[in-house]
């Protein structure tokens, strides 16, 4: 029922009742919504008293409660479990939810009310005079300071962009889906668990289809490429997942991406902006597109040459040279001659319910003083959901629900979104979020074990789930993890740390069938190993980070036009920073690259590693503090995951650590000193 949307849910911490929404009450609530909001905002600008915070800043962050609890669902729904008609929905809307944004964001009067609000913004508190700081900006950058005639033109941009988006997603599932590869022979499937074996005849069974399927995933590099003996499977998986979106076709995504960027470097140029990198650095940490290439390519040639030198001695490890799908096989093998350590052996070790428990909720535990529950007389928005009450403290602060297994109605990769996010204007002190992998699903009866990847993955994006549980803020704006775009990966990447942290890895890592701890002498190896390999995954992130990059320094007239150009776009970039090697291909290419054309992070992927310099200087200090106390928890919670937006996230760091990061940890970290 569209009231499930709208309104405010009576159960536990306000998570939402999926159970009585169906796919049709999406539309007619979001009618609802938008309307609602621009009665508010029309009801702001009517006000013929002189602009205040209180009569133009509080209404305007109340104004769009109702919008933001149905696109929060709905995002969660289209990433998570879509249908035909979600997508359809979606399709449809994303045009007029982009018109929307632009009637309240281009309003004349509300741009003036707001400036007069900021001439004054001193004799206000900390956060309600940052607020306006930061609707001055942004609303600037989004063209409030035009004239009509430019704001008509930035409408007919902001539509098409959107409406281009949405369609390069849902043209990239569907091929993904199309792509999966379909195995008749079981004997191919050497190397795989049993669990991974299930998990791909339980797809194949799913399509109706004998034997097995292999389903495709987000990053190039499939994790089965890592323990597939069959080279040649190995070959048809890895060419399987660069195919996407570039063979021609109905879910072909190459020229919607070439009209996607033309666009955005449109829209860039009207706003006074050389290209779209230089509109998204200004509003984020970085500043410029040339401090974020800076730092890229400082960090290319090391990561080249140790790439380079992986891949002669996987080379000889094989006998003959290393092909994209070899990579991942034979760094395993060459891991374990080097350090004897196994890393697909490693699986029993990594059950999926013990990480989870006994390892993630632990830390939080140890760190923060959370507790967690499961709670399930609480649905999810899907049977594979799981929810799970927090309390700190003994206090319940809000939701963690976990969705672990991939299928076919889930998007690729991994992530954390938000349902409820607390305010204190809006009288809301709970958070609801949530988690979403990709992992395989077994057969019933059996344990859902981990790769390491995914071990770390899921400790990542709790590092995210973190970040919305315990952020406060007194405005919506700045609640969760509302935070600059090149500073929110950065708890989550600080939270990867306990993965291996002694405590931790004692507590969570032991075999589930035998009970036995993973024994010392390979923890020792894996502490040893860390930076194995790394030059290759250093070099396929920083290719695709500067292919982003690249992409989106390109002004209107510069970008191809053929999506035949495509391919030969991303070889000049990459030969330019020395990262063009045909064995380490990008982490993702642009027919796929869902980070950039649709999911938020267009010329901003480099945010990772932006955000792993402050990651590293916070992991050496916790080192250098005793690690994983309570006092460190709550020093981390003042200064960097409990303010969520509600100041300038750099200046409570160097608040906390008297000085700004430097790179130097980075560097060791990833072994280019």
């Amino acid at each position: 029922m569209k009231d499930a949307l709208l309104g405010t849910s009576d159960l536990p911490h306000g998570l939402p009742r999926f159970a009585d929404i169906a796919d049709d009450d999406y539309g007619p609530a979001l009618e609802a919504a938008m309307a609602d909001q621009l009665a508010a905002v029309a009801a702001i600008t009517a006000d013929p008293s002189p602009p205040t915070f209180a009569n133009t800043l509080e209404p305007l962050e109340r104004s769009g409660v109702q919008l933001t609890r149905v696109l929060r669902i709905l995002g969660n729904r289209a990433g998570a479990d879509a249908t035909p008609a979600i997508d359809a929905l979606r399709a449809e809307f994303a045009p007029r939810l982009a018109a929307h944004g632009d009637a309240i964001r281009l309003d004349p009067t509300l741009w003036s009310r707001i400036r007069t609000v900021a001439e004054s913004r001193e004799q206000l508190e900390p956060e309600a005079a940052y607020l306006v700081e930061r609707y001055v900006t942004e609303l600037r950058l989004a063209g409030a300071a035009l004239d009509e005639t430019d704001k008509d033109r930035l409408r007919h941009l902001n539509e098409q962009i959107s409406s281009k988006e949405t369609a390069f997603e849902l043209a990239l599932q569907a091929d993904t889906n199309e792509l999966a590869v379909h195995v008749t022979d079981a004997s191919e499937l050497d190397g795989l668990t049993a669990g991974e074996l299930s998990a791909a005849a339980a797809a194949a069974r799913a399509r109706g289809l004998d034997g097995h399927l292999v389903t495709l995933v987000l990053p190039t590099a499939h994790p089965h490429l890592a323990s597939l003996r069959d080279r040649d499977l190995r070959r048809r998986l890895s060419e399987a997942q660069r195919a996407r979106g570039a063979r021609g076709g109905d879910h072909d995504t190459r020229r919607t991406a070439l009209e996607i960027l033309r666009l955005r470097a449109e829209r860039a140029r009207l706003l006074g902006f050389d290209n779209h990198a230089a509109i998204v650095t200004a509003d984020n940490t970085a500043g410029t597109p040339k401090a974020v290439r800076s730092l890229l390519e400082r960090l290319a040639a090391p990561a080249a040459r140790n790439a380079r030198a992986e891949q002669e001695a996987l080379s000889a490890q094989a006998g003959h040279a290393i092909e994209p799908w070899d990579w991942p096989f034979r760094a395993e093998q060459v891991r374990a001659e080097l350090h004897d350590v196994d890393l697909a052996a490693l699986r029993p070790w990594f059950g999926a319910e013990r990480v989870l428990r006994d390892g993630v909720f632990f830390a939080a535990g140890r760190l923060h003083g959370l507790v967690f529950e499961e709670r399930a007389d609480l649905e999810g928005y899907h049977p594979d959901v799981r929810v799970f009450e927090v309390s700190r403290d003994g206090e319940p602060i809000g939701l963690y629900l976990l969705d672990l297994y991939t299928r076919d109605s889930k998007r690729g990769g991994a992530w954390m979104s938000s349902f409820v996010t607390p305010s204190t204007l809006l009288g809301v002190d709970s958070a609801v979020v949530v988690n979403n992998l990709n992992v395989p699903k077994p057969a019933a009866g059996e344990a859902t074990l981990l790769t390491w990847d995914e071990t770390r993955t899921l400790f990542h994006e709790f590092g995210h789930a973190l970040h919305g549980l315990l952020a406060r803020a007194t405005y919506p704006k700045f609640g969760g993890t509302a935070v600059f775009r090149d500073f929110v990966e950065y708890p989550s990447q600080v939270n990867e740390m306990w993965m291996l942290w002694p405590e931790v890895l004692a507590n969570y890592a032991v075999h589930h069938e035998t009970g036995e701890p993973i024994p010392a002498e390979v923890v020792g190896r894996l502490e040893a190993a860390e930076r194995f390999n790394e030059g290759f995954s250093t070099s396929e992130y920083l290719a695709a980070a500067l292919l982003d990059l690249a992409w989106h320094e390109l002004g209107p007239e510069e970008v191809p036009t053929d999506p035949e150009e495509v391919a030969a776009f991303e070889q000049r970039a990459l030969a330019a920073v020395g990262l063009d090697n045909p064995a380490v291909p990008p982490r993702y290419a642009t027919s796929y690259f869902a980070h950039s054309f649709s999911s938020g992070y267009a010329s901003a992927y480099y945010s990772y590693i932006w955000s792993e310099v402050l990651d590293a200087d916070t992991v050496a200090w916790f080192e250098d503090n005793g690690g994983l106390t309570r006092a460190n928890g709550d020093l981390y919670l003042e200064h960097v995951i409990g303010i969520g937006g509600t100041c300038d996230p750099l200046e409570s760091y160097e608040r906390w650590r008297g000085r700004p990061a430097p790179i130097e940890p980075l560097l060791e970290r990833r072994g280019l000193i």
